[in-house]
């Protein structure tokens, strides 16, 4: 049996606090340690794991035999860990988004690439069964031509005072925040995307980013996808995927998923998004490329992807128009 990889948490927060329940139980990957700035919020999550914790993340690679870390911390930290961590032979998996910037992205990308250690980004809805399930009944041609792929992550969440809506930190605002796992489904599910049209409504009182947004993506294939993200809309969907083709449509639910041909009745395919698993695959998935038993369904180049594609939305924001990612400037 492969032994676990010896990981490492970096940061103590919400996001944290799921991979530590994931680890509690996990046969593939041990918490070897867990650091945040915060020595009580790391303590708290060390504790019920028994391994150490740390209030400065460097102390980590003084860890016996760590391998690998998870980066749970806010987007400006990620060049800095990342880079970090590989020199010292240790993979990287960071959560969304990869970086501030494609730029910031490319650089860990190459710093990771120079140490010879994995880097990529979580991205949690790529493992999700049902989202997979759908790919498979596009794939099998089961709702002909792909016309139009909708997404919406929309909840209403005070982000007022968080460090999600201050750009220094995060990189801009919902756009920054749940735009790179719409990009990264719309990638896996139509492949690259070629041209960005962002749209913002008005911001609530003393937001200084966006809190609501639509983003219109166009692939290399030329079809569609629209997106809607906001932190104080609730749209009360019952699915966050709508697939339409020239023969029928799938609907990717948060309890159920189904999918039917033009006229006929809706046939149920899953039950719809887990977090502790989704989360759980990519753990899984990381921890298997570590160990040389699998490859890696997200690679670097994804998350860069997804990271460019975030940075033409807000030039979009900017300029006011459709904006092609093979033209975004330096």
């Amino acid at each position: 049996m492969t032994e676990p990889v010896r990981l490492g948490l970096v940061g103590a927060g919400g996001i944290a606090r799921a991979y530590a329940d994931l680890l509690a139980s996990s046969t593939l990957a041990t918490c070897v340690g867990i650091a945040d700035v915060r020595p009580g919020a790391a303590a708290g999550l060390a504790g019920p794991l028994g391994c150490p914790a740390f209030s400065d993340a460097a102390e980590l690679t003084g860890v016996d035999g760590l391998e690998a870390i998870v980066i749970c911390t806010p987007p400006v930290t990620h060049v800095g860990l990342a880079t970090w961590f590989a020199r010292r032979g240790v993979h990287v998996l960071s959560e969304k988004p990869l970086a501030l910037d494609r730029h910031a992205a490319a650089e860990m990308i190459a710093e990771a690439d120079a140490a010879g250690v994995i880097l990529t980004m979580a991205t949690k809805f790529r493992f999700c069964a049902d989202v997979n399930r759908a790919a498979a009944l596009m794939a099998e041609g089961r709702v002909g031509g792909l016309r139009l792929v909708e997404n919406a992550f929309t909840s209403r969440v005070d982000m007022a005072n968080r460090w999600n809506a201050d750009p220094a930190v995060s990189g801009g605002g919902v756009i920054a925040d749940n735009g790179p796992h719409s990009v990264d489904l719309v990638r896996h599910l139509l492949g690259p995307i070629s041209e960005v049209l962002a749209v913002e409504s008005s911001r609530p009182a003393g937001f200084v980013v966006e809190d609501t947004a639509r983003l219109h993506l166009r692939t290399d294939a030329a079809v569609d996808a629209h997106v809607d993200l906001s932190w104080s809309i609730d749209k009360s969907l019952a699915d966050f995927i709508r697939i339409y083709g020239t023969l029928g449509e799938i609907r990717v639910g948060w309890r159920e998923s189904a999918w039917r041909e033009f006229g006929s009745d809706w046939e149920p395919f899953g039950t719809g998004y887990a977090k502790a698993p989704a989360m759980g695959g990519a753990l899984d998935a990381f921890c298997r490329a570590v160990r040389g038993t699998g490859s890696l369904p997200v690679t670097a180049d994804d998350a860069l992807a997804a990271t460019t594609c975030i940075d033409a939305a807000y030039e979009s924001l900017r300029r006011g128009g459709w904006v092609k990612l093979a033209e975004l400037g330096d």
